[in-house]
């Protein structure tokens, strides 16, 4: 069965997992979800993530962060879906939550936080908001 948007179910996945108090979540793996990945990483959303190749496609298993029992991943939504892309300019990337969450976007430099889009002075697909 085909996916019509798999970064949206990506994200799905990682937000029922929070909710549930998982430790780790399980998720069939692609460029575009390792570069989130590694995103969610560096902004200390998530423990840690590793690549599993059990298949031919493989999966990404990602290591949810809590603290005091709550998970660090509050807020997750899809902003640029396959029937409506959002693009943004350097000098109109928007800010989640005065600064307090982040944006992914996808730029020609590569997937990145608005805030070194704004740094690097490029536009790009706005994918998501992380808070």
């Amino acid at each position: 069965m085909s996916m019509t948007d798999p970064i949206a179910d990506f994200l799905t996945r990682l937000r029922n997992a929070a909710i549930a108090r998982q430790r780790r979540v399980d998720v069939p793996a692609s460029n575009l979800k390792k570069a989130i990945a590694k995103i969610l990483y560096e902004q200390h959303y998530i423990d840690k993530y590793s690549e599993l190749s059990t298949d031919t496609q493989g999966t990404i298993r990602i290591y949810l962060r809590y603290y005091n029992g709550r998970p660090v991943l509050t807020g997750l939504k899809r902003v640029s879906v396959p029937g409506r892309r959002v693009y943004a300019g350097a000098t109109e990337m928007p800010r989640v939550l005065n600064g307090l969450g982040v944006a992914i976007v996808s730029t020609n430099k590569g997937v990145m936080t608005d805030k070194d889009a704004r740094r690097l002075k490029v536009g790009g697909e706005i994918i998501c908001y992380i808070w």
